[in-house]
């Protein structure tokens, strides 16, 4: 669950940054990454280079990008992303209405109202994820396939092979951006994994780990990477522990 926080008052900023940090000692169960930015400006450009995020905690009224003209950018090619707002002023709740904030919180912010908000932005996530769809390009158009119908993906000679839980594969088209980039918005959904340079896994699809590789249910043994294999031993034993919670 990535979070980004813009406030362009420093001393707000560490207030908030304060209440996040305690939010994410409550709730340790869950994986947080989070960025911090004083500079609007820089959120909004590294916005329009394509990178989001889960969750936006922004400031309403900033110096050189305002939160209205952030919310607006992200509105305008993500639909999924959460966005709550943090103001001094009540004047322009009906412009973050414009841009579906989830909340919007008057400063000083309370530790109670600022933890209520979060929860509804995550369990608004999670319903999200439960219903998401990849969409890939194939000779025959676009596919969109269900996260939970994936078992793995494969990079193989440039083309992303996508295997499902049904036994059918899914060929894309030569992708011009790395694996990486291809699959990052599914691993960062918290139930794939990277196993190898060239292949993401589904967790809940796992059979088992073994020396060198993991095998699916569906008996495919997927290689893990000499210098991953700690890191994918330690995030699927993490998982399969959330699973009984």
């Amino acid at each position: 669950m990535k979070i980004v926080v813009c406030d362009d008052s420093t001393e707000d900023l560490e207030k908030i940054k304060g209440l996040l940090t305690k939010y994410m000692e409550t709730n340790k169960s869950m994986r947080f990454e989070t960025e911090y930015y004083t500079d609007s400006k820089k959120l909004y450009h590294q916005i329009q280079g394509e990178s989001q995020s889960d969750i936006y905690i922004l400031d309403m009224i900033m110096s050189e990008q305002s939160g209205i003209d952030i919310g607006t950018l992200i509105r305008s090619t993500d639909q999924r992303s959460v966005i709550i707002y943090i103001t001094s002023s009540d004047d322009f709740a009906l412009e973050a209405y414009g841009v579906r904030a989830v909340r919007y919180l008057l400063k000083p912010v309370q530790e109670e109202l600022f933890a209520e908000a979060l929860d509804y932005a995550i369990s608004n996530i999670s319903k999200e994820l439960k219903d998401a769809l990849y969409t890939v390009k194939t000779k025959e158009g676009l596919v969109s396939i269900p996260y939970s119908k994936i078992e793995y993906i494969e990079n193989y000679s440039r083309t992303l092979n996508i295997c499902l839980t049904d036994g059918r594969n899914i060929q894309s088209i030569f992708i011009r951006k790395s694996f990486d980039e291809e699959t990052r918005q599914i691993v960062e959904s918290g139930s794939f994994i990277q196993v190898h340079k060239s292949f993401v896994v589904n967790m809940y699809h796992v059979d088992k780990l073994a020396p060198g590789n993991i095998i699916m249910e569906s008996g495919a043994r997927i290689p893990v990477s000499k210098t991953r294999t700690a890191d994918v031993k330690k995030e699927y034993l993490k998982f399969v522990s959330e699973q009984y919670r």
